[in-house]
């Protein structure tokens, strides 16, 4: 069997630009994470209580500021008080509507806690107010694909994509093209998912990014010959990029010359990348795949 795409690539992939990071403390869902984590020592546990104990009582006297708040949480997570930080996520959701930041970490705790609905009904709430919030459609199309519902998730998307091309192609058509993509391969329709990267390569000729997801694809297939083109190719379009991310998913490939790679004959800045040989334009399969699927930010 190929091997996989190490998740570490596709990290890099999702960092192309299929995910903005909330700026501050609270950023990619960083502070979800550390309550697994835990204090080292006894005394930074001690420490971290008794922070969480004074900010508990600034908030209860109305003086605690917006960021001792989400440091609150930060904390109540890190001591694994998961009802109290919620409640309080809750509340600063609802209390500052426009950060939308805010209402997409709860998302993400509630989803956490194996609490999808309460996760779904957070982001369809995103939605109604900007359906085009790709970080919200992310995590609405795993928690689809989790319930078994990877067709519903698919349809929406799809339907989001034709829209925005229309009368001509917009931005937002790459990340969500993108996210497309990686359902279909957790879908396990392999070629369908190179169709979209193939046709996203194509309507965005100067962007790496449908490149790279491209080469993840081929190089799970155990095709390295045409992860390595594709991998080429997308650093044809980066031209004297300090961006080293493509470099670093080449050296965990074994690439050692990708920076050495050159147009073809004849190229200019202004045309297409060449499609990677070995891509064709293959009709959608079927067929589901039980994996878990990376989730958003």
């Amino acid at each position: 069997m190929p091997p996989r795409a190490s998740i570490n690539a596709r990290g890099l992939l999702l960092s192309l630009g299929a995910i903005a990071v909330v700026g501050g403390s609270l950023a990619g869902g960083w502070w979800l994470g550390q309550h697994s984590r835990g204090a080292n020592t006894s005394s930074s546990q001690a420490a971290v209580e008794r922070q969480a104990d004074q900010l508990r009582q600034r908030l209860a006297e109305g003086t605690a500021s917006e960021a001792e708040q989400q440091r609150l949480v930060q904390l109540l997570l890190v001591l694994n008080q998961q009802e109290e930080a919620t409640a309080l996520l809750e509340q600063l959701a609802d209390q500052q509507p426009k950060r939308w930041q805010l209402r997409l970490l709860l998302a993400e705790l509630h989803r956490n806690n194996n609490n999808r609905s309460a996760a779904e009904r957070e982001l369809r709430q995103l939605l109604n107010l900007s359906p085009d919030r790709i970080e919200a459609l992310q995590l609405m199309t795993l928690l689809q694909f989790e319930q078994g519902r990877g067709n519903e998730a698919q349809a929406q998307l799809k339907a989001q994509i034709e829209k925005a091309s229309k009368p001509a192609i917009q931005p937002q058509v790459l990340p969500l093209g993108l996210l497309l993509g990686d359902l279909q391969q957790r879908m396990g329709q392999t070629a369908a998912a190179g169709a979209t990267y193939t046709k996203l390569s194509a309507d965005f000729p100067r962007d790496p990014r449908p490149l790279l997801a491209l080469a993840l694809l081929r190089q799970e297939q155990g095709d390295t010959k045409a992860a390595q083109e594709a991998l080429a190719q997308a650093r044809i379009r980066q031209p004297g990029s300090k961006d080293s991310r493509l470099d670093r998913v080449a050296a965990s490939w074994g690439i050692s010359n990708l920076r050495q790679a050159k147009p073809a004959t004849g190229a200019t800045p202004n045309q297409r990348a060449p499609i990677p040989q070995g891509t064709t334009e293959p009709s959608p399969e079927t067929t589901d795949r039980g994996s878990e699927p990376r989730s958003a930010p």
